[in-house]
């Protein structure tokens, strides 16, 4: 799953469609805030992680330099990659992936 921070003067918008860029090769329009968690980080620092619905609107899909790899999965295909932990729940909760 994409993603990286917002640089300092950089809104959600423009991060998301540099780090879906940099990451996918995709470009995207980025619509309404899916949902945001909290997750603890290294040395006791807390992330807040917001999530973004983004249509893809050009670009060919290609790993980034930070990336091994960049495919589309399906909701299945989901359940069996090393992921965040919870990311599938929020995701479900939000309404982003069906519920099983």
């Amino acid at each position: 799953m994409p993603g990286g921070r917002v640089e300092p003067q950089e809104t959600d918008r423009a991060a998301v469609e540099r780090e879906i860029l940099e990451e996918t090769g995709l470009r995207v329009a980025v619509g309404s805030l899916a949902g945001t968690v909290e997750r603890p980080g290294p040395g006791g620092v807390t992330y807040e992680i917001r999530d973004y619905h983004a249509t893809v609107t050009g670009g060919a899909l290609t790993a980034g330099d930070d990336a091994a790899d960049a495919r589309w999965c399906t909701s299945d295909d989901l359940a069996r990659l090393p992921l965040t932990d919870g990311l599938v729940g929020d995701l479900t909760e939000w309404g982003v992936l069906p519920l099983r």
